[in-house]
C-alpha cells in the first residue's frame, strides 16, 4: 500500500482523553493552518463528563473550501491507549499514525498499511519540565511542534498565535514556545517527511473564524434583545455566556455606566422561559437558549405565550436526545417537537441556520418575527453549529434598520379613537394589535389569559370564539411563510429527475456529497430549507422531481414529517436520508446512500475501496 500523498487535502484526527487540555492545542493547530490561507473545517467531538473519557478533534483541510465532514481520516494523532484499537482502525489504508513511543508497544497494535510516525513525547516532556501537570500540557504543544514540521506549517504562524492566546502573560508564553521548538527540533532531526502537505494560500479571504453559539449572541444584541434568562444546559450555555460578554462591552451607557440590559440565570428552565414571557408581554425583547430537555420543561409556557400571542424568541441549540440522551452530541432531533411545543392545536415559526454566519442573522430576525407574529418563534441551531469553529461570511448590520415591533398602538393612537380589539383580526393576516402596558391611562388595556376568549380579549368559551380564534393563529402561520428566510436552491448542471431537501448543519457536506454525484454523472437539484412553515416553492420544488430524497439528522425524519403534514404529499415521493449516530453528517454518507438509491452502489470510495 503507497503512503498517502495529498496536498491541503486531507483530514486530521486527534485521539485524546478529555481533561488533559488537549483542546487548546488541537485548535491552534487548525487556526494555524487557516493563517497559511487554507480552508479547515474542524469538529470537536467530547463526552460529557468532565475527566477521563475519550474525546476526539477532526480536522478538514480542504484547499477547495469543502467545510463538512468527509468521512474518514489520513492522518491519526493517538494520544489515547484507551480508543487506540478503534482508532487505528479507522484510519485509511496509506495513512499516517503519529503516536507516543516512549514506551514500546506490541507490534499487534500497528497495521502493515499505514506509516508509524513515533515521537518520545513522554521522555522529552519529563527531562523538561518537573511538574506533572506542566508535562502533560506542554507535550500536546511538542506534538504540534512536530506535526509542524512534517506538515509544513511554519514556525513563525504558530508563534505569532501563541503569543496572540498569551499576549502579556510571558510566563505562560515562553514555556509554551519552547514546548513547540522542543516538538519542532526532533521531528527534524529524526523523522522523514510525509506525503501530507501544508502548502500558502489565499483561499480563507475576508471569511471569519468563529463558533455559532457567539454568533447567534451577537446576534441577539444587533437584534435589540434586552433581556435573557437562562439555565445552563449542553450545549447552549456558551450562548448566553456570549451575550452577557457582549452586552458588557456594547449594552452599557458611556455616561452614566448603567446596564442596559437583564441577563438571569434563571434556577430552572420553566423560570426561564415564564422571564421571558414576561418580559415580553412588557414590551422588551427578550430570548432564551436552550436545549431539547429545556424545551421539554418549558412546553406549558410556551403554550401559553402562543395563545395569548405573546412575543418569545428561544435558541435551541439541539443534542441527542431523548431524555438525557447524548448531551455533548449532535442531532437535528427537536424540528417536529418545536413545531408543535405545547398541548393542542400548536404551531411554531422555526429558523434553520447553516452556519454562525445565519446564527447571527436569524437571531436577530428572530426578535423581528416574534414582535411581528406575537407569538414564539425558534432558532433551530445544533451541537455542531453552536460549539464548532466554522468559517463564514463577516458579519454585516446596517446601522439605518429598524426593528420591526409589529402592530403596536401607541398613545395617540388611543387618544384619536382608534378601535382597539386585543384578538380581533382587521386585515386577513391573523396578527392583531396589541399594547404595551402603561401606554394610555384608560384606554388599550386588555386582559391577557391562556384560557379562551373572544376578539376583545374576555373569557369566552363559546363555540365559535373559540374556532375563530384558533383559525386565525392558522392565518397568522400562514402569514409568517412570507416573513421568513426563503429556501436556498441549487441547481444541477443538467436536468435531474431527482432532487433533495435539506437543512441546518447538515448543509456543508451536502454541498460537497452533490459535487461528487454530480462528477459521478448523478445530477441531482437540491433546496436548503431555512424555515418553517415551507414556503410554496418548497411544494412546487417537490413537485417538479419524480423522487425527492431528505436529508437529516435524526431517526424518524422529522423534517420529512413536516413537509408530508403541510403538503399532504405522498410519503412515498420523498425517500429519507437519516444519520443519527451523534456525530455531523458526512458527505460521504450521503452521497453513498443517495448513489445507491440513484442506481450505482459505491459513489465515494476511500482509498483501499471501502466507504465510511
Amino acid at each position: 500500500m503507497n503512503p498517502i500523498a495529498a496536498s491541503n487535502d486531507f483530514v486530521v484526527k486527534f485521539a485524546n482523553i478529555n481533561g488533559s487540555g488537549s483542546a487548546s492545542a488541537n485548535e491552534l493547530f487548525a487556526k494555524c493552518i487557516l493563517r497559511m490561507g487554507v480552508p479547515v473545517g474542524p469538529r470537536n467531538i467530547f463526552p460529557s463528563n468532565i475527566q477521563g473519557l475519550p474525546t476526539w478533534y477532526e480536522v478538514r483541510v480542504s484547499e477547495a473550501g469543502w467545510l463538512g465532514r468527509r468521512g474518514g481520516y489520513d492522518l491519526l494523532v493517538a494520544m489515547n491507549p484507551q480508543t487506540w484499537d478503534a482508532d487505528v482502525k479507522g484510519l485509511a489504508p496509506g495513512g499516517y499514525l503519529f503516536y507516543d513511543n516512549s514506551k514500546p508497544l506490541p507490534k499487534f497494535k500497528f497495521r502493515d498499511d499505514v506509516t508509524t510516525i513515533g515521537v518520545p513525547l513522554t521522555d522529552i516532556a519529563n527531562h523538561a519540565w518537573d511538574d506533572a501537570r506542566q508535562r502533560q500540557l506542554f507535550k500536546n504543544i511538542m506534538y504540534i511542534g512536530a506535526l509542524s514540521v512534517l506538515l509544513g506549517i511554519e514556525r513563525d504562524v504558530i508563534v505569532a498565535l501563541i503569543g496572540e492566546q498569551y499576549k502579556g502573560k510571558q510566563a505562560l508564553l515562553d514555556p509554551n514556545v519552547h514546548a513547540l521548538d522542543l516538538g519542532r527540533e526532533y521531528a527534524s532531526q529524526h523523522l522523514p517527511p510525509i506525503g501530507l502537505k501544508i502548502e500558502r494560500r489565499d483561499n480563507v479571504g475576508d471569511r471569519i473564524f468563529v463558533d455559532g453559539n457567539s454568533a447567534a449572541a451577537l446576534g441577539m444584541v444587533y437584534g435589540g434583545a434586552t433581556v435573557c434568562a437562562w439555565y445552563p444546559i449542553t450545549p447552549s450555555s456558551s450562548l448566553a455566556e456570549a451575550f452577557q460578554k457582549y452586552c458588557a462591552k456594547l449594552r452599557v451607557d458611556p455616561e452614566t455606566g448603567k446596564h442596559r440590559y437583564a441577563i438571569v440565570q434563571a434556577e430552572d428552565e420553566i423560570a426561564s422561559i415564564g422571564i421571558v414571557t414576561g418580559a415580553g408581554w412588557n414590551g422588551a425583547r427578550a430570548f432564551t437558549a436552550t436545549s431539547g430537555p429545556g424545551i421539554s420543561l418549558m412546553n406549558e409556557i410556551i403554550g401559553l405565550a402562543y395563545f395569548a400571542e405573546i412575543p418569545v424568541t428561544l435558541v435551541d441549540v439541539q443534542r441527542g436526545g431523548p431524555s438525557t440522551g447524548m448531551p455533548t452530541r449532535t442531532q437535528q432531533a427537536d424540528v417536529t417537537f418545536c413545531a408543535h411545543a405545547s398541548h393542542g392545536d400548536t404551531r411554531h415559526a422555526l429558523l434553520f441556520p447553516e452556519d454562525p454566519h445565519e446564527c447571527f442573522e436569524f437571531a436577530a430576525l428572530a426578535l423581528d418575527l416574534a414582535d411581528r407574529l406575537q407569538t414564539p418563534v425558534f432558532v433551530l441551531s445544533d451541537l455542531d453549529i453552536g460549539m464548532n469553529h466554522r468559517l463564514c461570511k463577516p458579519f454585516q448590520w446596517d446601522d439605518a434598520r429598524h426593528y420591526d415591533r409589529g402592530k403596536v398602538l401607541t398613545a395617540e393612537e388611543l387618544e384619536a379613537g382608534k378601535p382597539f380589539g386585543r384578538y380581533r383580526d382587521v386585515d386577513g393576516d391573523g396578527i392583531p394589535w396589541r399594547t404595551y402596558p402603561g401606554t394610555h391611562p384608560t384606554r388599550g388595556s386588555f386582559f391577557t389569559r391562556g384560557t379562551s376568549k373572544n376578539a376583545d380579549a374576555k373569557y369566552s368559551e363559546k363555540g365559535e370564539d373559540y374556532v375563530e380564534n384558533v383559525q386565525r393563529l392558522q392565518r397568522k402561520l400562514d402569514t409568517a411563510k412570507a416573513l421568513l428566510p426563503q429556501p436556498v436552491l441549487h441547481r444541477a448542471p443538467h436536468p435531474a429527475r431527482h432532487g433533495a431537501i435539506h437543512f441546518g448543519s447538515t448543509s456543508p457536506s451536502m454541498a460537497e456529497a452533490i459535487a461528487k454525484l454530480d462528477a459521478d454523472g448523478m445530477h441531482i437539484d437540491a433546496l436548503r430549507v431555512r424555515g418553517f412553515p415551507f414556503a410554496d416553492s418548497v411544494r412546487e420544488f417537490i413537485d417538479s422531481h419524480d423522487e425527492v430524497f431528505v436529508v437529516e439528522q435524526n431517526r424518524d425524519g422529522q423534517l420529512r414529517s413536516l413537509l408530508i403534514e403541510q403538503f399532504e404529499i405522498d410519503p412515498a415521493r420523498l425517500i429519507p436520508i437519516l444519520h443519527f449516530d451523534g456525530t455531523p453528517i458526512t458527505a460521504r454518507f450521503i452521497a453513498k446512500a443517495i448513489g445507491e438509491r440513484m442506481g450505482k452502489a459505491e459513489v465515494m470510495p476511500m482509498r483501499g475501496g471501502k466507504v465510511a
